[in-house]
């Protein structure tokens, strides 16, 4: 391999990119580690020096604050090497976005930062975690990719952690940005990037423990009663997946408003996967009644994403009503 080549960092925490069928149990369980992946692609070798980091090999339905903190320390270590142009960081699927978000948030570098996974594992005959993770390798090494944060590279299209969500529980073309649409495309030939992402900021991290912050879905008939158990758990924050522009019922409302009298920071986003969140109503739930009481609003932040960063604002402190929208409002 040319000593020539750029260096890309591929650090492995595991996902369906990484299983293969056990012969036993007739289902797909974590099996590959990130030497494993790269032999199964050997067009890497005419892109760059990969250097792989086995950082763990999860489900990422496990993964968690522990694991995000324990990734961003192991990122921010091959970053600061002067001859590794970037890092890629192969993850699963269902909790991806999140990842992506919080390391976008505590990350501080223009060099690029690429997430890869796979919708199918690699006992499929159509295993797409090999192109997968060439065109990640690409958009690592491309001067294009330097400055637009952490990026998720799948199915030939590069996109935005900020905007970036799961859409399809199994279709190869399922990340997408919702209204805005991807960052670029990967081919053949190059990487191709039309815009970038404004809204970006940095919250860097204090400390591996996150304040507490739960996801309390609206839904019709719902009561306030997981509201109410939420805070007797001691949470610090609370996410409330609402409806539409963002609104709640009459008892899901007194519940939230016993909630900020409490001291629980609360904001509020929505089931619906475009738009944002605004103060219009005002019957009792609606969301001008929200706003009186104290809630914050989440902007066009999914509400998993929401969560991410309220902890990072709980974690430094940042706590009343008006500081905390300010952020979001970023």
């Amino acid at each position: 391999m040319s000593t020539q080549l750029p260096v890309c960092h591929l650090i492995t925490t595991g996902g369906t990119i990484a299983m293969k069928v056990d012969p036993v149990k007739q289902a797909p369980v974590p099996a590959l580690s990130g030497q494993d992946l790269v032999e199964q692609v050997p067009l890497l070798a005419q892109v760059c020096w990969v250097s792989v980091v086995n950082l763990f090999n999860e489900p990422s339905v496990n993964i968690g604050v522990e694991h995000w903190s324990k990734l961003l320390e192991a990122v921010e270590a091959s970053l600061g090497q002067a001859d590794v142009a970037g890092v890629v960081i192969s993850h699963g699927t269902d909790t991806l976005e999140e990842t992506a978000w919080f390391l976008d948030l505590t990350l501080k570098t223009d060099k690029p930062v690429v997430i890869v996974g796979a919708q199918r594992n690699a006992s499929t005959y159509d295993f797409d975690g090999p192109r997968n993770l060439l065109n990640a390798a690409r958009v690592c090494v491309s001067p294009e990719s330097r400055g637009l944060g952490v990026l998720v590279a799948m199915n030939n299209q590069v996109n935005a952690a900020r905007e970036v969500t799961k859409s399809h529980t199994s279709d190869v073309e399922s990340f997408k940005s919702g209204d805005f649409g991807f960052l670029g495309s990967v081919d053949e030939e190059s990487v191709r990037i039309s815009r970038k992402s404004l809204r970006r900021q940095h919250i860097p991290l204090l400390g591996s423990e996150l304040p507490r912050v739960e996801i309390v879905t609206m839904f019709s008939g719902a009561s306030g009663d997981l509201v109410d158990a939420a805070v007797g758990l001691g949470v610090r924050g609370l996410v409330i997946q609402a409806l539409g522009i963002g609104n709640v019922s009459g008892s899901m409302y007194r519940a939230i408003v016993s909630a900020v009298e409490k001291g629980v920071a609360v904001a509020v986003s929505t089931r619906v996967q475009n738009g944002r969140v605004l103060p219009v109503y005002g019957f009792v739930g609606g969301g001008a009644t929200l706003k009186t009481a104290g809630v914050v609003f989440a902007d066009n932040l999914s509400p998993q994403k929401t969560r991410v960063l309220l902890m990072l604002a709980l974690q430094h402190g940042i706590q009343t009503a008006e500081s905390l929208q300010e952020l979001f409002d970023r």
